[in-house]
C-alpha cells in the first residue's frame, strides 16, 4: 500500500506543477511576444496539447478564453477521483 501512496503523492505533485505551468502559460497572453520566446515555445509544447481538448468547447465569452480554467478544473476533478479510488483500495 505504501507504493500506491507514494505513486499518488508524486502524481499529485506532477498535476500541481502542470497546473502552475498552465497558469503561467495563460498569464503570458498579457505580454506581447511572450509566446514567441524560447520559454513560451517550450510551455506551448507542454500545455497546448492538453488545452486543445478544451478549446474545442465553446468556452470563449466576451473575448476571454476560459479553456485554461476548464483544464485546471478537469485536472483537479481527476485527482479527486483518483484519491477516492485510492482510499477505497486502502480501506
Amino acid at each position: 500500500m505504501n507504493l500506491l501512496i507514494t505513486i499518488f503523492y508524486y502524481l499529485n505533485r506532477l498535476v500541481y506543477l502542470y497546473t502552475i505551468l498552465l497558469v503561467v502559460y495563460a498569464l503570458m497572453s498579457w505580454f506581447p511576444g511572450a509566446y514567441q520566446s524560447r520559454f513560451g515555445q517550450l510551455l506551448g509544447r507542454i500545455c497546448e496539447p492538453f488545452l486543445n481538448l478544451f478549446r474545442r468547447l465553446p468556452l470563449q465569452f466576451g473575448g476571454i478564453d476560459f479553456s485554461v480554467m476548464a483544464a485546471i478544473l478537469a485536472l483537479n476533478f481527476a485527482m479527486g477521483v483518483l484519491q477516492r479510488i485510492l482510499i477505497n483500495i486502502i480501506y
